[in-house]
Order: C-alpha cells, then sequence, then structure tokens
C-alpha cells in the first residue's frame, strides 16, 4: 500500500466517524445513563443521584424514551450532547487509525493466508481495534464520565479539562485506561462485525460483476452500489452488536467516577449477583437503533470518501 493510499483510508476513516457520531450522539448520551450503575434521573420530582447495587435491582430501570424525557424536562436538549466535545477529538483519530490499521494489516495477511478469506478479515479487524482502543482510551474515559454528569438546568456543568484534571487527582495515569480491558473483549465484536461485512460486501460485487459482464466500465458506482454497502453494514452490525453487548455495559461500569468496579471479571460477576443477568442488557435497545444508522453512515461515507479521491 502506497503512502497515498494509507493517507487517503485515514482521510476516509476519520470523515465517516465525525458524520456518524454527530448525527448519533443524543442516542449515545441515553445509551450510556442506562447503562450506568447510578440513577441520574428524577423520579416524581426526587433526584436519584447514586442508587447503586442491590436497590438498582428492586428498581425497574427506566426505558429509553422515558430516560430521554427526563433529560430533556430536568437538564434541557444541551445534554442530550454531553461528551460530544471528546466525542468529536476522539473519533476521527480512532476510526482513522482503525481503518488504516486494518487496510495494512490486511495487505500484509494476505501474503500468509488465503487473499480476503476469512482469517484475514478477523485478524485484520482484531488487530486494528487493539491498535485504536490503545491510542484513544483516554479520549473515551473523559467522554463517559462526561455524558455521566447530570446537572439541573442553570446549574454549572463539568468541562473537559476540569473532568481530566478531576480522573488524574484521583487515580493517576492510570485512571484514564479504566475501561480498556472491556474494550479489548469488545474487539470480538468488531471482529464479527468486518467478517460478515466483508462477505455480505464481496457478494455485492460478485453480483454486480455478473449483471455488468457487458458493460465496458464496471468501475463505476451508483446510488445501489452505496445503498448496498449501507445495508451490509447495518445487517453484520446488527448481529455483532447483538452477541457482545454486555461488554459495553462493564465497560461504562468501570469508567464511573468512585466506581466500586476494579477489573472485568470483578464487575462482570458483580452485576449479575446484584441485578441478575437482564442489566447486561441494560440500554441494548437504544444502543442498536444508536449503532445501526451510526455504522452504516459511517460505513457509506468511508467507501464514498474512498471513492471519491481514487476516483
Amino acid at each position: 500500500m502506497s503512502q497515498r493510499d494509507t493517507l487517503v483510508h485515514l482521510f476516509a476513516g476519520g470523515c465517516g466517524g465525525t458524520v456518524g457520531a454527530i448525527l448519533t450522539c443524543p442516542l449515545e448520551v441515553v445509551k450510556t445513563r442506562l447503562q450506568s450503575s447510578s440513577v441520574t434521573l428524577y423520579i416524581s420530582e426526587v433526584q436519584l443521584s447514586t442508587v447503586n447495587g442491590a436497590s438498582v435491582a428492586r428498581m425497574s430501570p427506566p426505558g429509553p424514551l422515558h430516560c430521554l424525557k427526563l433529560i430533556l424536562e430536568k437538564e434541557g436538549p444541551r445534554s442530550l450532547f454531553r461528551g460530544l466535545g471528546p466525542n468529536l477529538v476522539g473519533v476521527a483519530p480512532s476510526r482513522a487509525i482503525y481503518f488504516a490499521a486494518y487496510s495494512t494489516a490486511k495487505e500484509k495477511l494476505n501474503n500468509v493466508f488465503d487473499p480476503d478469506s476469512t482469517q484475514v478479515h478477523m485478524l485484520s479487524a482484531g488487530l486494528a481495534g487493539f491498535t485504536a482502543i490503545t491510542a484513544t482510551n483516554p479520549i473515551w474515559l473523559i467522554k463517559t464520565r462526561l455524558q455521566l454528569d447530570a446537572r439541573n438546568r442553570g446549574e454549572r456543568r463539568m468541562s473537559a479539562f476540569e473532568c481530566v484534571r478531576r480522573v488524574y487527582q484521583s487515580d493517576g495515569l492510570r485512571g484514564f485506561y479504566r475501561g480498556m480491558s472491556a474494550s479489548y473483549a469488545g474487539i470480538s465484536e468488531t471482529v464479527i462485525h468486518f467478517v460478515i461485512y466483508e462477505s455480505i460486501k464481496r457478494k455485492l460485487i460478485e453480483s454486480k460483476a455478473n449483471a455488468n459482464m457487458d458493460d465496458e466500465d464496471e468501475s463505476v458506482k451508483d446510488a445501489s452500489d452505496f445503498v448496498g454497502m449501507m445495508l451490509a453494514a447495518a445487517t453484520s452490525k446488527t448481529c455483532a452488536t447483538s452477541i457482545a453487548y454486555p461488554h459495553e455495559v462493564i465497560r461504562t461500569r468501570l469508567r464511573e467516577e468512585g466506581s466500586k468496579y476494579r477489573s472485568f471479571f470483578q464487575t462482570l460477576n458483580m452485576v449479575v449477583r446484584e441485578e441478575g443477568y437482564r442489566a447486561l442488557y441494560r440500554g441494548l435497545t437504544t444502543h442498536l437503533v444508536r449503532q445501526i444508522p451510526n455504522t452504516a453512515i459511517m460505513m457509506c461515507t468511508y467507501e464514498l470518501v474512498v471513492y471519491l479521491l481514487n476516483g
């Protein structure tokens, strides 16, 4: 892969991630609130700021629409974009690093395994995920802390810089890497997603090639090609997310401020023991509603930018 190709994948990945993050930020905030062990919601005009563990198990957790309604009523619409700053700062380099690492790894592994085989896609996705997670975890920790910082209308909101200072004062540099073990576990979701996506994408390309055997220029893409890519991304992400979702809940718990959660398996056992297995899937509906359009937008933008820059 030439240096220009690498830069193209970096730029395209960054564009895709940024567009998706902006359009789906409110759903991200709702999802994070539902995953948290703290109930930062108003119920009957009473704010339950920190109700942890077994107490939550005896409460019926609010649904996505109820959570959205309460955020709008008590905190205002601006709260639906809490954490967007770190998200925008992190999503472009994260996606850029991911797609560049994925493309580079796939090119190298094609010389080791059968080109474009399942093994190549799985290993490439895993290596790319590991690289991006390690490089950008501090940004996502700050984003999660800001999203969980519920304040009444008119109250001073915690800034990203203040959040960084509090994390460093309480936990030092290690504090910025809390939840990274759960993110590593989440690589399985990425691997499943890209294996299914590449498989569907390959079938679509083969189908178009067979349908256009008589055409002189088969490289021209039309609207149906990008719709196909979006459907491929949405289908693959739905399957992968449904299988690997519990790591999302565990990661949010590990990133909470002053959390009693210390490690991946300790958190997994504690959540199951105190709240039951259903707690591992809190926020799944919101996550799917967000991830499907986010992933479809991201992948379509990525493919479109690569096509335009290479055209």
